[in-house]
């Protein structure tokens, strides 16, 4: 059997980082903190009437400054994939009974290759809002009060997940170069 061993004075790249771990949607780093927020799902407010459009910018400009500690405001942005939608439209495809509707659909499933495609690089953007803070009373408060203050401005948001603050970090870390979370590289 093999022992591995390190020497004590041993660096890594990422050295520099304070970060510990990530759980429970939290990223715990050095001095007892722990960064977590929320995840604002996008909404295309320029399809609606100008007055709905500048009531939604007031009132996330009345929630930025009700803000008093301090956060970030993350804008990250992730490949998409779109394999299962592709799956399901093959799916539909190899049941249509109609000739029309297999042309359809078949149109559907190019047009979705298309997009998969390096050339134009289709991204879903996510937005976050991040804090930092060391008590979980505090922070589970935040989180409530984000989540509700979002809502009347008409915006849906949910805790960031441990997969979201990875996604963060990985983004951070490589330029918004995609890597693969578990994966063999051959």
């Amino acid at each position: 059997m093999t022992k591995v061993t390190t020497s004590v004075g041993e660096k890594f790249t990422e050295d520099w980082m304070p970060i510990k771990n990530i759980m429970n949607g939290m990223i715990q780093i050095d001095g007892g903190y722990y960064v977590t927020g929320v995840k604002i799902a996008p909404k295309n407010i320029f399809i609606m009437d100008a007055g709905v459009q500048q009531n939604t910018i007031e009132n996330i400009r009345n929630m930025y400054n009700s803000i008093d500690y301090e956060f970030w405001l993350i804008v990250a942005d992730r490949p998409v994939d779109i394999g299962v939608y592709l799956s399901t439209l093959q799916i539909a495809y190899n049941n249509a009974t109609s000739a029309v509707t297999r042309k359809l659909i078949m149109e559907d499933i190019n047009k979705a290759n298309m997009f998969m495609s390096q050339e134009y690089n289709v991204v879903d953007t996510e937005y976050y809002i991040l804090f930092k803070e060391k008590k979980m009373e505090i922070i589970q408060k935040r989180i409530h009060t984000l989540i509700s203050q979002l809502a009347s401005c008409g915006l849906q948001s949910t805790q960031t997940s441990n997969t979201d603050l990875r996604i963060i970090i990985d983004n951070f870390l490589n330029g918004g170069t995609q890597t693969g979370f578990g994966t063999v590289m051959p």
